[in-house]
């Protein structure tokens, strides 16, 4: 029996990195964000999340207050990022890796491999690496925090420079 298809509720916000792309279910919670100017990237993200076809689009104003919640963020309340219900589904280990990025601390950063000894795989860095890299919800499930062992920054979805500008807003020593 095929499943019922998802409807996600999409908005748009201004941001000072560009415009950002915010989806919820009807439950209220936070199913993706994206960077619409990564180009075909939210597509991709949108059908490996949910399947081909699996789901719907419909134009929604700030879902669950969800939109209001992001902007306050960019506008400096960091700690509103703890508060927001997120679902994203993946593998039991994907969800393990996405469950530790949002134990990070807002401020500071990560090492991939620290973030592989978190989860209890100390030697699966390169399965963290592309773990993170699929994060459906990145700024929330915050996988711009994990950074190379050399104190590089490294991949991110919506771009290095948006990465560094993120890292800088929440006071990210480097």
């Amino acid at each position: 029996m095929p499943r019922e298809k998802l409807e996600l509720l999409v908005d748009r916000i201004a941001t000072p990195t560009g415009e950002m792309v915010l989806m919820a279910d009807r439950e209220g919670n936070l199913r993706m964000i994206e960077w619409p100017d990564q180009g075909s990237r939210l597509q991709r993200q949108l059908d490996r999340q949910f399947g081909k076809g699996n789901y719907t689009l419909t134009p929604a104003r700030d879902p669950n207050g969800l939109s209001t919640a992001m902007r306050r963020y960019f506008k400096g309340d960091l700690a509103v990022l703890d508060t927001l219900p997120v679902k994203a589904e993946g593998t039991p280990f994907q969800e393990s890796v996405w469950k530790a990025l949002r134990k990070i601390k807002c401020g500071t950063t990560i090492s991939y491999a620290e973030l592989a000894r978190r989860i209890g795989r100390p030697k699966a860095v390169r399965a963290v690496g592309l773990a993170n890299g699929q994060n459906p919800v990145g700024v929330v499930v915050p996988c711009h925090r994990v950074i190379g062992s050399d104190g590089s920054l490294t991949g991110y979805g919506g771009g290095l420079p948006r990465k560094k500008w993120l890292l800088e807003h929440e006071g990210a020593g480097r």
